[in-house]
């Protein structure tokens, strides 16, 4: 076998990084996408933030940093014994002076200045609440018990969670010889008498049953239900109670409602998520009888081409071969990062407003009018592929008068109708539908899923009883005999 030269024409796909770049900005979030311009705005010297003051400097001076190449101000240097020179450095000097002017003196003491960059920020001046830990352990600083004591019950209000409850065994808090079991059960009365009322239980019965010790109704039918028939008391069984404990079916159907008042989690006033705000990524407003797209740029940097770097590349300097092609390499990423950033800008566009015209009538009349819409039907009309469509959707909030929205909720399967004709129904419409009728339900005879079947049925809708119970745990709604009321 010879080796020999063949010549072949093919055509292949291929994943360029300025490419693979501009997927990856494609798909991220908003919070993502500032975290991605901030590193690169770090990584790449020829990039830096165009601010308003910038924006007016350049409106002043002349044109725009963003080309490469020489401009109308790019003139031969002057000589160092011309008057432009002299003036040249005299701005150069107290240009200087300006950037490095950041002290004051307050007398003979210098200290420096803080700019207001360098201020805390109004979240880390923001007073912090204070936590169940720490609202125990004041309580336990006024409580008169000993060293030992003191130590067990340091170590219970540690291992108390975020709900208010001990979800640790007694014996593994004990860890010397003076800490015996019947103690550490006496510290625990002791801890579980402070505020809120119920902490430091270790299940539910136990926390019901501190709140209603310290209501004072130890001993009466309150207590007897907690302690005895909780799971009855759970499935609404109160017949059963009442026979149970020989009181009438209007005693039983009181003390519930004095339990219903008692506070499962004594921990939750304590507890504060620390979830972020949704910022939309586009508003959607009306205006003059249409619906109009506006992107949300605010928060998210401007980049510009220094102007500095860029006087290396226009012959004022002559810096050496291998720092001409890190800055031309530099140049080149910073422009394709920008084109890159606004390809994302006008492909979220076109995508929103194509959603916006599917689903005009939510927009105008809301949930129940919005239609079942898939990936595709967008793809279609901006004339991309699904997998585009679903980078831009993923991840992205859209603010209306009706609401926020991330832009996946407007994609939805399609639920038929039982006649002919009628305009098929999204899958989130029909929820809302079933959460109208629980909400419009009697509470002594709620609606079983069968009869919510029934119902839509009335309305030309087809549903199976399952889907209808999925439609229902999707929506947090409990079962009918949970929701079922007595009076």
């Amino acid at each position: 076998m010879q080796p020999r030269l063949e010549l072949r024409l093919s055509q292949k796909l291929v994943m360029t990084p300025q490419l693979q770049q501009a997927i990856k900005l494609l798909q991220l979030s908003r919070l993502e996408l500032q975290e991605a311009l901030t590193q690169q705005l770090e990584e790449n010297p020829m990039l830096e933030e165009a601010g308003p003051e910038l924006e007016d400097a350049e409106t002043d001076t002349g044109p725009s940093d963003d080309t490469v190449g020489p401009t109308k101000g790019d003139e031969p240097e002057p000589t160092a014994g011309s008057d432009t020179a002299a003036s040249e450095r005299d701005d150069s000097a107290s240009s200087w002076d300006e950037y490095f002017d950041d002290d004051r003196k307050w007398g003979d003491v210098e200290a420096p200045r803080v700019g207001r960059d360098e201020m805390p920020s109004i979240d880390q001046t923001m007073a912090q609440g204070t936590t169940l830990e720490e609202h125990l352990l004041w309580q336990l600083a006024l409580s008169p018990l000993d060293k030992t004591d003191l130590e067990i019950a340091r170590a219970i209000i540690g291992n108390i969670d975020e709900d208010g409850y001990l979800r640790v065994s007694l014996a593994s808090l004990i860890n010397t010889d003076n800490m015996t079991p019947a103690r550490a059960a006496q510290v625990l009365k002791v801890v579980q008498g402070f505020d809120p009322s119920g902490v430091a239980a270790r299940d539910l019965k136990e926390c019901l049953a501190i709140q209603i010790e310290q209501l004072g109704l130890s001993g009466s039918l309150v207590e007897a239900m907690v302690v005895n028939h909780l799971p009855d008391l759970e499935r609404k069984r109160y017949p059963a109670i009442a026979k149970a404990l020989g009181a009438s079916v209007e005693a039983v159907v009181h003390a519930t409602k004095i339990i219903e008042g008692l506070e499962p989690k004594p921990g939750r006033p304590f507890y504060s998520s620390d979830s972020s705000a949704i910022i939309p990524d586009v508003y959607v407003v009306k205006s003059d009888g249409a619906w109009i797209v506006m992107l949300n740029d605010d928060g998210i940097p401007r980049f510009r081409i220094s102007s500095y770097y860029r006087r290396f590349l226009v012959g004022k300097r002559d810096p050496s071969d291998t720092t001409r092609a890190f800055l031309d390499e530099k140049l080149r990423s910073a422009q394709w990062l920008m084109r890159s950033i606004e390809q994302r800008n006008k492909t979220i566009a076109r995508v929103v407003e194509s959603i916006v015209k599917f689903q005009e009538p939510f927009f105008e009349h809301g949930v129940q009018y919005l239609r079942p819409m898939i990936l595709r039907d967008v793809a279609e009309d901006v004339s991309m592929h699904e997998s585009t469509i679903s980078r831009v959707t993923s991840n992205k909030y859209l603010h209306c008068p009706r609401g926020i929205y991330e832009l996946k909720y407007f994609f939805n399967a399609s639920i038929p109708r039982s006649q002919e004709g009628l305009v098929e129904l999204s899958s989130v419409a029909v929820r809302e539908m079933i959460r109208k009728m629980v909400d419009q339900e009697d509470p002594v005879r709620p609606l079983k899923d069968q009869e919510i079947v029934a119902r839509l049925q009335a309305q030309n809708v087809v549903l199976a009883r399952r889907t209808v119970a999925k439609y229902r745990m999707e929506l947090n709604i409990p079962s009918a005999s949970r929701r079922k009321r007595s009076y």
